[in-house]
C-alpha cells in the first residue's frame, strides 16, 4: 500500500498570522462564530483532510489590543462541529496540570460516541504562570513536574477508557438484564497526583480511546510521546532539523516497545499561497505590514523571560538570554526562536515579522506547486509523516490550500482522492483499535489500511484567488 500523507487542518480564530483580523475580508468575531468554524470544518472535509485541531489553554491568550483573544472551550465546539461533518476527525486540545482525570476522560468518550469515532486528544502539560495562578497557584509547576503529572493522568484515563469492556452492555429485554456488572473495572487507583476509584459513567467508545496527540518538543516532551502518543504536532524551521526530530522521536518510540509507525509526525507549515510567486510574496507583505510591532516586543520579551523594554527593535536579540535549562514554560519553542534569530542574523523586527505567521512554525510562501513540493520534499526525506496545516488568514487561506495544492498532491499520489468508507479516526491513521487492558483474551486485531479510491478525473483547476 502506497504510504499517503496525513493532514491536519489547525483552525485559530481568523487565521495564524497574528495580524490577519486587519484585513477587510476577515471578521473580527470569528473566534466567536459557530458558523465560521462550520464553514471550516466542511472545507476541510472537501479537501479530505483527516482531522481539524484546536489549540486551547485555561488562560487569556495574549492581550486584547494584539489579536482576537479569547476562545471556544474546544469540546463545546468539536461536539457542534461533529453534527456537521461526517468523517473528519475532531481534536481538541486539554490541560493535564489544569483538568481532573475523571471528567476530562468522561468529556473525550462523550465525544468519541457522539462524532461515530472520530475524536482526538492532544496532550498538554500547559506552561505559563498566568495560567497557574487561575487555579490557585502562586507560580507554574516545574517542567518535569508536569510531565510526571501528565503520565500519571494518561495512566488514569487508560484505565476509566478501559473500565467498561466492550460487551458489557447485554440489552437482554427477555431476561431483564441490562448490563454485566462482571464487565465494569473500576481503576481503584492511588497515585502521586490522583485518586480515582469508580469505573466511568460512559461505556468504552467506538476507538477503545481517542487517538492521543502530543506537541511537546523538549527532552521530556520526547519521552512522554515515544510512550503514549499516536500523533505529535511538532514545529521545525529547517528540514535538517525536522529530519533529526523525527528519526529521533521514532527511535524513542521504538526502544519504548511500541510500532514507531504508529507515532505519525506532523510538522506545522503556514502556507502563503498566490498563482505567482510574486503574488504570494506580496500576500506576505501584505499582512506583515498590519503587524503592530510594539505587541510583537512584549510578547517575544515575556518568552525569552526579558524585562520590558530590554529588547531594541532594530538590533538583534541580547547575548545573554537565559539558558533553555532556565526556562520551566516551553523550552523547545524557546530554542527554536532563539537559533532562528541566531542563525539568520535577524533583527528583532525581523524576528517578529518571521514569527507573525506561525509562531515558530515553518511558514512558507508560494505557488501552490512550490507548497506542495515542499511538503513533498519533507514526506519523502524522512522529515514527517504529514502536515499540521496552520492559514494564515482564514477561510480563504484554508480554502486556496484546498482549491489548489490539496489537487496537486492528489495527482501526485500522496493523497486520498475522496474518503472511504466510513472509519474512525484511529483507522484513517492506521492504528489499532486498542485492546482493553483488563481483559485477557486474544488481541484485537488491527484495522485495515484506507482503500484508496479511484482516481479523481483530470481536469482544469479554477483560477487561483489571493489570500
Amino acid at each position: 500500500m502506497t504510504r499517503r500523507l496525513h493532514l491536519n487542518a489547525f483552525l485559530m480564530n481568523t487565521g495564524h498570522h497574528e495580524a490577519s483580523w486587519r484585513l477587510p475580508e476577515s471578521d473580527p468575531y470569528a473566534h466567536v462564530s459557530l458558523a465560521h468554524y462550520v464553514n471550516l470544518a466542511r472545507t476541510a472535509e472537501r479537501g479530505t483532510f483527516d482531522s481539524l485541531f484546536l489549540a486551547d489553554g485555561p488562560q487569556l491568550w495574549s492581550n486584547l489590543a494584539q489579536r482576537p483573544a479569547g476562545a471556544l472551550e474546544p469540546l463545546t465546539l468539536l461536539t457542534a462541529l461533529a453534527t456537521a461533518t461526517e468523517h473528519i476527525g475532531l481534536i481538541a486540545t486539554a490541560s493535564t496540570s489544569y483538568n481532573s482525570p475523571y471528567n476530562l476522560a468522561r468529556k473525550f468518550a462523550s465525544l468519541d460516541i457522539l462524532s461515530g469515532g472520530r475524536a482526538g486528544w492532544n496532550i498538554v502539560t500547559t506552561a505559563g504562570a498566568e495560567a497557574a495562578r487561575n487555579f490557585g497557584l502562586d507560580a507554574e509547576p516545574a517542567h518535569a513536574e508536569r510531565y510526571a503529572r501528565a503520565a500519571e493522568f494518561v495512566d488514569v484515563a487508560l484505565k476509566l477508557w478501559d473500565s467498561w469492556e466492550d460487551d458489557a452492555i447485554l440489552a437482554d429485554k427477555a431476561a431483564g438484564v441490562w448490563g454485566d456488572d462482571a464487565r465494569i473495572h473500576p481503576p481503584r487507583h492511588k497515585g502521586t497526583y490522583f485518586s480515582v476509584e469508580g469505573a466511568l459513567n460512559v461505556p468504552r467508545t467506538p476507538q477503545g480511546y481517542p487517538l492521543l496527540v502530543q506537541a511537546g518538543s523538549s527532552t521530556d516532551g520526547k519521552v512522554f510521546a515515544a510512550r503514549y502518543a499516536e500523533a505529535v504536532f511538532t514545529a521545525q524551521q529547517t528540514i535538517e532539523d525536522a529530519r533529526s526530530f523525527y528519526a529521533d522521536i521514532k527511535s524513542r518510540t521504538r526502544l519504548a516497545g511500541r510500532d514507531p509507525e504508529h507515532l505519525k509526525v506532523l510538522p506545522g507549515i503556514v502556507p502563503v499561497i498566490g498563482s505567482t510567486e510574486a503574488e504570494a510574496r506580496a500576500a506576505e507583505q501584505v499582512l506583515e505590514d498590519h503587524i503592530v510591532h510594539t505587541h510583537g516586543v512584549r510578547r517575544l520579551e515575556d518568552l525569552l523571560r526579558l524585562e520590558p523594554g530590554t529588547l531594541d527593535l532594530d538590533g538583534p536579540l541580547p547575548d545573554d538570554l537565559p539558558p533553555e535549562s532556565a526556562i520551566e514554560g516551553a523550552k523547545s519553542r524557546y530554542t527554536l526562536i532563539v537559533e532562528l534569530a541566531r542563525r539568520e542574523s535577524l533583527t528583532v523586527r525581523q524576528l517578529i515579522g518571521r514569527l507573525g505567521g506561525g509562531r515558530g512554525h515553518l511558514t512558507f510562501t508560494g505557488t501552490p506547486e512550490q507548497v506542495a513540493d515542499q511538503i513533498e520534499t519533507w514526506f519523502t526525506r524522512g522529515a514527517a509523516d504529514g502536515f499540521n496545516i496552520m492559514p494564515p488568514v482564514l477561510p480563504s487561506g484554508l480554502e486556496s490550500f484546498v482549491d489548489h495544492v490539496i489537487p496537486i498532491l492528489r495527482e501526485r499520489g500522496l493523497l486520498r482522492t475522496a474518503y472511504g468508507p466510513r472509519q474512525t479516526l484511529r483507522e484513517r491513521y492506521g492504528l489499532p483499535r486498542p485492546r482493553n487492558q483488563y481483559v485477557t483474551d486474544a488481541p484485537e486485531p488491527v484495522q485495515a489500511p484506507e482503500p484508496d479510491p479511484a482516481p479523481a478525473p483530470a481536469g482544469a483547476t479554477a483560477a487561483l484567488t489571493r489570500i
